[in-house]
């Protein structure tokens, strides 16, 4: 693929972003549109469509600043692009430009062309200035929205800044080992016998130096590591399994912690999840670990569906919410998030954990696991069910903030009493 038609899909990918799509899915929707792509065409669309919403915020403020009212169109996207392009990467310059260009020529009769070319070589002629300037305005600074800047600053008050630092990093690439084929000091071997780095971060946890193709990683195929955030890693330790228990994985999709389950004890899982394309994603990851469950398209609420009325040992509920905590792999999350979505999610949790409970044995216990660090979401929503329920005890939780190793997460294992 050519740095034209990359900068081109990428400006319409970062476009439909800002008209409130999720970017996973319109990167789907248009690889699905150009079955050309190479492995490496695919990733250079996706550098540039995260990268350009990672650093949305000093992006738009600097066009901003260059023009006068342009309107949130192709020209307005396309110039966002080649400003990432221009400032973050290592394309080269002039080919930026002209390409961008070009492009212009092609829309709106060619009368923004002009324009497109003379706001890029201003940038590249006074970009030190201008991002001095754009870095006044504190959105453009931490490219994030104000309204969430607040909201870190309210509740976190010491760690608002590493938070927002960790939003901009490059997801690292995280392996989880399979525990019933080794650890990680002995998959580590492994990898560096095939001239890949990497650091032990746990037991059964190795974060790569730098990212590889899946198939590269030796035993991948036969089950014998995953592909999984640290942060993620964490569920299942707490959950702690044990042989012979009946266990629910209430929204199973995509299968990561469904498989750590399995990989931990031999245990009779139920998995659910209410899509079915994103179930279809479970069962490949059970097949490829070589682990078996009961699958069940449902939502957990409607038991008529899928209950067959024993209760479960323990419950995994990884409920919905606004995935706040993964800003860092998902960066259109910033800009597609509003101020009442942690309060709005957190209603539609409360009922899906009230059904839950029901299905769990005295004596039991559940996991509540969010990718998020909105507090709505996590340690109020904690404190409320635990007030309904009067049956309920939390023996712990943890608010795991993102950082170079992982996104955040909150846990609260919950004992029925």
């Amino acid at each position: 693929m050519s740095m034209a038609q990359a900068q081109q899909l990428a400006a319409k990918c970062v476009g439909e972003v800002l008209k409130g799509h999720n970017l996973n899915e319109i990167l789907v929707q248009t690889i699905q549109q150009q079955p050309t792509l190479s492995v490496a065409d695919r990733g250079a669309l996706h550098d540039l469509s995260h990268g350009t919403l990672r650093y949305l915020g000093l992006l738009q403020q600097l066009l901003r600043q260059m023009t006068q009212g342009l309107p949130a169109n192709d020209i307005h996207n396309l110039l966002l692009v080649a400003l990432y392009q221009l400032k973050f990467t290592r394309n080269a310059h002039h080919a930026v430009v002209n390409e961008a260009v070009n492009y212009a020529r092609y829309l709106h009769g060619g009368r923004f062309q002009k324009m497109v070319n003379a706001i890029l070589r201003r940038f590249l002629r006074e970009q030190d200035a201008l991002i001095i300037l754009a870095q006044r305005q504190e959105q453009a600074r931490y490219n994030l929205p104000q309204w969430w800047l607040n909201y870190l600053r309210e509740h976190y008050p010491k760690h608002w800044h590493n938070i927002i630092n960790a939003f901009i990093l490059h997801p690292p690439m995280t392996l989880r080992i399979n525990r019933r084929y080794g650890d990680a000091e002995q998959y580590l071997q492994d990898l560096n016998a095939l001239n890949m780095q990497g650091k032990i971060l746990g037991t059964y946890s190795i974060m790569l130096d730098r990212p590889v193709n899946i198939e590269h990683l030796p035993g991948f195929d036969r089950g014998h590591v995953s592909v999984q955030d640290y942060g993620a890693q964490q569920a299942i330790p707490l959950l702690n399994p044990i042989s012979g228990e009946r266990i629910l994985d209430a929204c199973a999709a995509p299968g990561g912690k469904t498989g750590h389950i399995l990989e931990w004890a031999d245990c009779e899982v139920t998995a659910l999840d209410i899509d079915q394309n994103r179930l279809k994603r479970v069962q490949d990851n059970l097949q490829r670990l070589q682990f078996h469950a009961q699958l069940h398209c449902a939502d957990a609420r409607d038991t008529q569906s899928w209950y067959d009325g024993r209760q479960f040992d323990a419950i995994l509920a990884d409920v919905p919410c606004t995935a706040s905590g993964v800003c860092k792999r998902h960066p259109d999350i910033k800009w597609l998030r509003q101020p009442q979505d942690g309060t709005s999610t957190a209603k539609q949790q409360e009922s899906l954990l009230d059904s839950l409970w029901e299905l769990l044995k005295p004596g039991g216990r559940m996991l509540l696991a969010t990718c998020s660090i909105f507090i709505e979401e996590n340690q109020l929503q904690l404190a409320q069910f635990l007030a309904r329920h009067t049956n309920s005890r939390e023996r712990q939780s943890h608010i795991l903030l993102p950082n170079s190793k992982q996104d955040g997460f909150f846990y609260a294992l919950i004992d029925k009493i």
